[in-house]
């Protein structure tokens, strides 16, 4: 009984590892999504558009000359700090794991944001390609980290606290949350730069907000791969039992 016990626990820290492993790639591929969506200069994603507005600024010496990514990982202790005021007791601590999981996201965007520099925005055709292959690849890797079953993203998490306290539907506080937040960043544009920032919120913003939940609805009933990955046990198994060995030795 007691080994057992013991294999069970080497498992399910394989299946943590594993899990997370690909949660991380997942999240690589919706930065890299968010990335081309910023890139396109036609509306950046609902979740970038604050951080970008700020990022903005802080390239016109107007704010501090944070990196997106770092705007990001601000606006995220913001979110998760909301959820614990709203939540109170029924704040579960385990969820205090966004606050990693968001300054991984954060320094993905930004490595992504780099990569993407390569390559030519400079003619509509090529805003509009960027625009729509970031908004695709965004949809699949969200339908991916969904499947992941980890702690959700803060963006997420916010709206999930909300929805819990007043009641209200998932969706109908999830097109609340992501309104205010586009009209924080075009607020934020107005102070900044005294106009409607359009690379920041513009049609590329309407865009994805829509564009983005079709696509994972259309791939959710093609993820039965995704879901065998995630079952899958990977070679690095016994290097992962080693450690699991090492942390819990038999008595």
């Amino acid at each position: 009984m007691q080994i057992t016990q013991s294999f069970s626990l080497k498992d399910r820290i394989v299946e943590f590892v594993w899990q997370h492993v690909l949660l991380i790639t997942s999240m690589f591929l919706m930065t890299l999504g968010v990335a081309l969506c910023v890139r396109s200069n036609l509306g950046s994603g609902v979740i970038s558009a604050i951080p970008m507005s700020f990022s903005l600024a802080g390239k016109e010496g107007i704010a501090p000359g944070w990196t997106i990514g770092g705007y990001t990982n601000i606006m995220n202790v913001i979110l998760v700090t909301a959820q614990i005021i709203i939540l109170r007791r029924r704040f579960e601590m385990v969820q205090l794991f966004q606050l990693a999981v968001g300054f991984i996201f954060g320094a993905m965007l930004d490595i992504n944001m780099w990569l993407t520099s390569v390559f030519s925005y400079d003619t509509v055709f090529n805003q509009i390609v960027a625009q729509f292959i970031g908004a695709t690849v965004l949809g699949v890797a969200v339908a991916a980290e969904i499947r992941c079953g980890s702690v959700t993203m803060p963006g997420e998490g916010i709206q999930v606290a909300i929805s819990r306290v007043t009641g209200r539907p998932f969706p109908m506080v999830k097109i609340m949350v992501d309104t205010t937040l586009v009209i924080l960043a075009v607020i934020s544009g107005y102070c900044f730069f005294g106009s409607w920032p359009w690379t920041v919120v513009g049609p590329g913003t309407l865009f994805a907000m829509f564009y983005v939940g079709y696509v994972v609805r259309l791939v959710n009933p093609h993820m039965g791969w995704f879901d065998r990955l995630l079952a899958f046990r990977p070679g690095f198994r016994r290097y992962i039992y080693g450690l699991a060995r090492f942390i819990y030795p038999r008595k």
